[in-house]
């Protein structure tokens, strides 16, 4: 199956792409964004892959939905375009880089520069039906996004996964643990944030001391 993503991950997915459930993911996915409105637009379905190459990995977030609102998923986790209002989970991650890194909280949320530096922002379902959270999981995308994971921690090594929440803490088993750095806390939504969960992880600057201790560029967060 030809599906438009970076040469990189391609040569690592090609197997995955020609499996019965990602063919039938992709048919469903194709007929839900004939039928509704859906998000992130087409092009940006494989965002986080094309902007972060499968060997320039240092980083994996994990995410869960895209945004269902207008204007607000664009394929990177966490992330929204430039001139949209910044949502309250990346408005507490902004909160604890400035505490952690003592960086100012950026203009804009818009985390393409993260995915540039080796950050790959994935979330565990890639698309959403519009103003239906979740109305996309179930259906194989995160039977794809597992393997993603677990190709990672197979052919790579010395990659930060940061595992916030429940749903993320679960990726665990599928990481080998003593190739990488593995980062867990509460979610950054303000539910979890507020009950003390979230703030004062220092996730960011741990992951910049790991990275220089292997030898490798930090993240500019």
């Amino acid at each position: 199956m030809n599906v438009d993503i970076d040469p990189s991950w391609k040569a690592v997915l090609t197997e995955e792409f020609d499996k019965p459930y990602f063919k039938s993911l992709i048919q469903f996915v194709k007929e839900e964004y004939t039928s509704f409105r859906c998000y992130p637009k087409g092009k940006d379905i494989f965002k986080a892959f094309d902007l972060c190459t499968f060997e320039a990995v240092k980083v994996v977030i994990l995410g869960q939905d895209p945004y269902h609102g207008p204007g607000q998923a664009h394929g990177l986790c966490f992330s929204v375009p430039e001139g949209i209002k910044t949502p309250p989970s990346l408005v507490n991650i902004f909160k604890e880089i400035e505490a952690d890194l003592e960086k100012p909280n950026p203009d804009s949320g818009n985390l393409e520069r993260w995915a540039k530096q080796g950050v790959l922002l994935l979330n565990a379902t890639l698309t959403v039906r519009a103003h239906e959270a979740g109305s996309h999981q179930h259906k194989g995308w995160e039977i794809f996004t597992d393997r993603v994971i677990e190709l990672v921690s197979e052919k790579r090594e010395g990659v930060v996964f940061m595992l916030w929440g429940g749903y993320a803490k679960k990726k665990i088993k599928k990481i080998d643990t003593a190739k990488h750095l593995i980062l867990t806390s509460g979610h950054p939504s303000p539910l979890s944030a507020n009950r003390g969960y979230w703030f004062g992880n220092k996730h960011f600057s741990e992951a910049n001391k790991y990275l220089e201790d292997l030898g490798e560029k930090t993240i500019d967060w």
